[in-house]
């Protein structure tokens, strides 16, 4: 058995089938749901990642959004992927101790062994005056099955010889986004950040990064202090704060 201390006031809202666990949180937390509500469907029929990307999702995988409403401006939100990318790799860790270490490739992917596991998917709105309203934390993981389509590089927990439960997952996750969620509060982003590129995939290597306004080459050398990738690149430093990464020789 894991070890797992759920937030006090969690409340998991399961269901068998919903279009999408992120739009459903997103009307629940306008409509004023409490944080630490949970949102859980065991099929997604309209299921999406970053950037309108679909994300197919089957019975058998985890698909979770979590209401939060951390205290803090809006422009801060981009710092608690990294924290959630830590609690699910935390997460698979507990569940499968015998697995690889994961590792979480910028800004909101978990790989293992060079194959997507887990994306997260980070939704909010905010204040009038800039300070944040309420945020969801969408999370997938393939966990009985993953993908197989041209272009996409993923694998599964079964797949790898895991056999996790989907709902052990769920808590394991949902515990440890606690923990990081409390330590962001307490002491800023600097130890999520360093404790995010102890794992980070591609870190001091040369990558690809193609962003809204066109493709960029170089070295990924560290993340500033609110989570931009710090990219050299032949022309010098660039500061990137969204886009898609790959491997140079991709």
């Amino acid at each position: 058995m894991i070890d797992v201390a759920l937030p006090a006031d969690c409340r998991i809202v399961a269901l068998d089938s919903i279009a999408s666990t992120n739009d459903e949180a997103k009307t629940l937390a306008a409509a004023g749901a409490a944080p630490w509500t949970v949102v859980w469907g065991r099929e997604q029929t309209k299921g999406r990642g970053r950037q309108g990307h679909d994300w197919a999702s089957p019975v058998g995988n985890l698909y979770m959004s979590i209401i939060l409403r951390p205290a803090g401006p809006a422009t801060r939100i981009m710092q608690l992927g990294f924290a959630t990318g830590l609690a699910v790799a935390d997460g698979i860790a507990a569940c499968a101790p015998a697995l690889p270490a994961v590792a979480l490739k910028w800004p909101n992917d978990v790989l293992l062994e060079g194959r997507k596991l887990s994306g997260i998917l980070l939704e909010s709105a905010s204040e009038a005056g800039g300070s944040l309203a309420w945020l969801v934390v969408g999370i997938g993981v393939n966990v009985a099955s993953h993908p197989d389509r041209p272009g996409l590089v993923a694998t599964s927990l079964h797949a790898a010889g895991a056999a996790v439960e989907v709902e052990t997952l769920l808590y394991a996750i949902v515990a440890r986004q606690a923990t990081w969620l409390d330590r962001w509060q307490r002491e800023g982003f600097a130890p999520v950040r360093q404790a995010w590129l102890s794992r980070a995939a591609n870190l001091g290597s040369d990558v690809v990064v193609r962003t809204p306004s066109g493709e960029l080459r170089g070295r990924f050398v560290d993340l500033d202090g609110d989570g931009a990738m710090l990219l050299d690149t032949v022309e010098g430093r660039r500061v990137i704060n969204s886009g898609d990464v790959f491997p140079a020789a991709a």
